[in-house]
């Protein structure tokens, strides 16, 4: 025992104990006194995302409202504020491949995770296989002369196994993007740069806007082609965002302005 007690009466030992609680005591000095923000708080939405209907959204209309029930899956998502919701373009033929849209938010808050879940990990992991990917530019028709009118989205196709052996492998696409601390992002690094520079903020959160198109005919699912999509994506966000650049999203200017 007084063998090990010397050790730790070495000056080496001694000088390096105090270097290390100089540099943290200096570390939490210089982040107080510039004001750096580690601990973030959460900041709610203007509305719920389940008020979305509540919106014009026409010519969409929403026919179908998933919730999660498996708890495993929704610990997995880490969130409880999310929608899943079929909509119906009533101004497009009933056969087309744009009649429906499968529209996925999910909306994080507080010192949200670094590492978003992304559809280029989750259909991959429900056995779809990856075949394309790309970084897309939307120009959006909006009432707000402030919003952004153009914002990036990831581009993604994927081909899944049909179970009939009769039947062709089905390809379709998914898109998505994310709104982090009051700005559109494009993809998950984007959104993780937004993140880390909001050093001094009070406040901090993201969500992820992810949809896909797609319709029924005599020969069962169809999917539409990259052109269609991204024109389709184009109509679909210019009436979606038009409501939650107003009404949904965090007021994120009002909030850092107070403090």
């Amino acid at each position: 025992m007084r063998d090990i007690l010397k050790h730790y009466k070495q000056p080496a030992f001694l000088i390096c104990v105090f270097v290390l609680a100089f540099a943290c005591g200096s570390q939490t000095y210089i982040i107080n006194k510039l004001g750096v923000q580690l601990i973030k708080l959460p900041i709610p939405l203007r509305d719920s995302l389940e008020n979305l209907d509540s919106y014009d959204l026409s010519p969409y209309k929403v026919v179908k409202k998933h919730r999660i029930k498996n708890k495993d899956v929704l610990e997995n998502l880490g969130t409880e504020e999310y929608i899943q919701w079929g909509f119906e373009d009533t101004s497009v033929d009933k056969d087309s491949a744009l009649r429906r849209c499968f529209l996925f938010v999910t909306y994080y808050t507080g010192n949200p995770d670094q590492v978003p879940h992304v559809p280029d990990e989750c259909y991959a992991g429900g056995g779809s296989q990856q075949l394309a990917r790309d970084q897309v530019s939307l120009d959006l028709t909006l009432t707000d002369p402030d919003a952004e009118k153009t914002i990036s989205a990831r581009y993604l196709v994927f081909s899944q196994k049909s179970r009939n052996i009769w039947q062709q492998d089905s390809k379709f696409s998914v898109m998505y993007f994310f709104h982090v601390n009051g700005q559109y992002s494009g993809n998950r690094t984007e959104t993780r740069k937004i993140m880390g520079k909001n050093l001094f903020g009070k406040y901090s959160y993201f969500a992820k806007v992810e949809w896909k198109f797609y319709g029924h005919n005599r020969n069962g699912l169809v999917y539409p082609d990259k052109k269609d999509t991204l024109a389709a994506s184009e109509k679909f966000l210019s009436v979606l965002l038009n409501v939650m650049d107003k009404d949904i999203w965090p007021d994120w200017e009002n909030a850092n302005s107070k403090d």
